[in-house]
């Protein structure tokens, strides 16, 4: 026998080494087994968005007509009232454009008068003739006084429009033309002014998770500039239809901020994260959902005590973010086994 392995050596190495990849795959499949400790936990569904910090009252103000910048009362960072002119065109031309249109009125005013004058008593002659001819000039006449009334409104328009005025109070945040002197066509000038007190945190959320959402929900965004801190807001807009601009179908929501984060150094477009609590359960036992066996006698789980394994059917209740909750069937502390 020990000469006939001798000389079949080869066949010993491969029954040996068939033997050792076996006893390999079998220790590899052990190993897989994973294991869970049941415990009692809380069960949160959270909606996670990004978004970042807008204002309510923004605007971008431009002249609507063209002509020198005369004028230029703020700069960057200034703070402005509402109503307060903030930059002029050159009026000279204006004015006496306006003051040329009320002498042309005044004239205007003078023949209308003297032509009523002169027609009044025709008007009642018995020529019908003569009648209707009087009936006309004192009509083309109160035309000529129209247009005139019209030209001054329309050139003292022209002046109004030569002052640039902010709507709203605020800080200005943009100025493209600081420099008086220079001649601007209605988009060379731009005043971007913000008003600081209107600031709320604007996200945008898929059709799939918009239906999820209300106004008057409460969540806690996180500021990327401010990450180790968490901050109340809540929710006050839904918009009902898409937003702009988006690859996707996605919607818009405005959040409210609270007043610790009204005190921060806030600035426009600082970027952060939003989480919405929609479901909670509290101090529940749970587990992972790839534990659950289901088989014709319902749901169960397999239990490890004392080096061997039980099938033990459970109650389950809700599922959220991938842990099912145990209503009975198991215990806290137990081991169980994929």
């Amino acid at each position: 026998m020990l000469k006939f392995l001798k000389k079949r050596w080869y066949l010993v190495l491969i029954v040996l080494i068939i033997g050792f990849l076996i006893y390999r795959s079998q220790t590899s499949i052990k190993g897989k087994i994973e294991t869970y400790k049941i415990k009692k936990e809380d069960l949160k569904e959270i909606l996670s968005l990004s978004g970042k910090v807008e204002a309510d009252e923004k605007v971008n103000l431009k002249f609507q007509t063209s002509g020198r910048l005369a004028w230029v009362g703020v700069k960057e960072g200034d703070m402005v009232k509402k109503y307060q002119t903030i930059a002029t065109l050159d009026q000279r031309d204006l004015k006496n454009r306006l003051n040329k249109y009320l002498n042309t009125f005044a004239s205007a005013r003078n023949t209308f008068e003297q032509t009523k004058d002169d027609n009044w008593n025709l008007q009642y002659d018995l020529s019908g003739s003569i009648r209707k001819e009087a009936e006309r000039v004192l009509q083309s006449n109160q035309y000529s006084l129209e247009n005139s009334v019209l030209d001054v409104e329309y050139q003292n328009l022209s002046v109004e429009y030569a002052n640039l005025w902010t709507p709203i109070e605020g800080v200005v945040t943009h100025v493209s033309s600081p420099f008086p002197g220079v001649n601007i066509t209605p988009t060379g000038a731009e005043f971007e002014i913000v008003n600081p007190k209107t600031l709320y945190f604007s996200v945008t959320a898929e059709q799939s998770d918009v239906i999820k959402v209300k106004e008057g929900m409460t969540g806690e965004i996180i500021l990327d500039s401010y990450p180790d801190k968490t901050y109340k807001a809540k929710l006050y807009y839904v918009s009902f239809a898409p937003k702009d601009g988006e690859t996707g179908t996605v919607y818009e929501l405005r959040l409210n901020l609270d007043d610790k984060i009204k005190k921060l150094p806030l600035k426009l477009g600082m970027t952060g994260d939003l989480d919405f609590v929609l479901r909670e359960i509290m101090d529940v036992i749970s587990v992972p959902s790839r534990f659950i066996k289901k088989d014709a006698k319902g749901n169960y789980v397999q239990i490890t005590k004392n080096n061997s394994t039980e099938k033990r059917y459970v109650k389950l209740g809700q599922e959220i973010d991938g842990k099912i909750e145990i209503k009975s069937g198991v215990i806290s502390g137990e081991t169980i086994y994929d």
